[in-house]
């Protein structure tokens, strides 16, 4: 089993994760996507299985050379909404900080793939960092920064407790909030000088987990999701809906229980992004919809995610909940219980 990350298509065909025969087609994706698979992602692969469902979320595959028309280099429309460098300010209370364009993993889905790696848009440190905070520090109408990137936790504890520190000084910022799927892939860098590195600021703050499949959820994981809790840290998810490996309602009934059980509330799960190359993971929105039916008639609210799109565009994130009521005209409406049947409401 490996030992360290892999990085490169050779070391994916040492660890039996892709044939020889695959190499050629596969280079030219590793060419413009960067490749990484932790130890603990690794273990939970079955090379045997061809359908796996952790592979298929780290392994590269030739389907990410098929750019579809509709398809953006930025999906989301980051960089319109983005007055200084490492800064994302597309809603009034609140900014994306991106500190890093790294990640512990690549996710072939990514959003972001086409800012993140080796190659990508580079950390934010020195007078760049310094003019980012100041942005913040300048416009009192903020009161929440999100830590993301690139995955904010591959920074050691002291650059993240500068962050923290220099964040705390701001009386208008009132939470810290960090998208990372570090606690999910390398348990083990949440240690307790992490945990005090997050919460040394004094702010309230939450973590949203990046967790796509109930296998991810190893006692490791849920180990070092109760370090952060007991650290102070509120946890909530955060899944991408994706077609081969949570697209059934067995699997996502696992995945929001296995959340809850180990202290994390489900928050979104997104529908797939219009990045380059995803396409094979797309499914359709109403797709997503049956499944969100099935899952009210299955499990506890308290395990129910928002099911949300983020629009090209920078047009921001739409609730793709169907609408549940219909105005009847006469002070009466029709309400269309969980299992599709209206029911009239006086």
């Amino acid at each position: 089993m490996a030992e360290t990350t892999l990085r490169s298509i050779a070391d994916l065909v040492a660890q039996g994760l892709v044939s020889e025969e695959e190499t050629t087609r596969l280079d030219a994706v590793a060419e413009r996507y960067a490749i990484a698979l932790t130890p603990t992602v690794r273990a939970l692969i079955d090379p045997t299985d061809p359908h796996d469902p952790i592979a298929a979320q780290y392994i590269p595959s030739s389907a990410e050379l098929i750019d579809h028309p509709a398809e953006r280099l930025d999906p989301i429309g980051d960089h319109p909404h983005s007055p200084v460098e490492g800064i994302v300010h597309r809603y009034p209370d609140r900014v994306l900080l991106k500190l890093v364009h790294v990640c512990p993993v690549y996710c072939r889905f990514c959003f972001r793939r086409e800012m993140v790696g080796p190659q990508g848009d580079g950390n934010l440190a020195g007078e760049r960092l310094k003019s980012a905070l100041d942005y913040i520090a300048a416009n009192t109408g903020i009161w929440e920064v999100i830590l993301t990137g690139g995955d904010p936790l591959i920074l050691s504890p002291r650059r993240l407790r500068d962050v923290s520190e220099r964040l705390s000084a701001m009386d208008h910022v009132k939470v810290l909030r960090i998208h990372t799927r570090v606690p999910a892939v390398d348990p083990e860098r949440i240690t307790a000088v992490m945990v005090e590195a997050l919460t040394l600021s004094g702010k309230s703050v939450i973590l949203a987990l990046h967790a796509n499949h109930p296998r991810e959820l190893t006692p490791d994981v849920r180990a070092a999701c109760r370090r952060l809790i007991a650290g102070g840290v509120l946890l909530v998810s955060q899944s991408v809906l994706l077609k081969g490996v949570n697209d059934d309602a067995d699997t996502l009934t696992a995945l929001m229980r296995g959340f809850v059980e180990t202290g994390v509330k489900p928050y979104y799960l997104h529908h797939p992004d219009m990045a380059p190359g995803t396409g094979h993971f797309r499914l359709s929105i109403a797709d997503g919809q049956a499944l969100m039916r099935e899952l009210r008639t299955r499990i506890s609210g308290i395990c129910i995610p928002h099911y949300i799109l983020d629009l090209p565009g920078g047009h921001g994130k739409v609730a793709l909940g169907e609408d549940a009521v219909r105005d009847l005209g006469d002070g009466r409406y029709a309400i269309r219980d969980r299992k599709g049947e209206e029911h009239v409401y006086p």
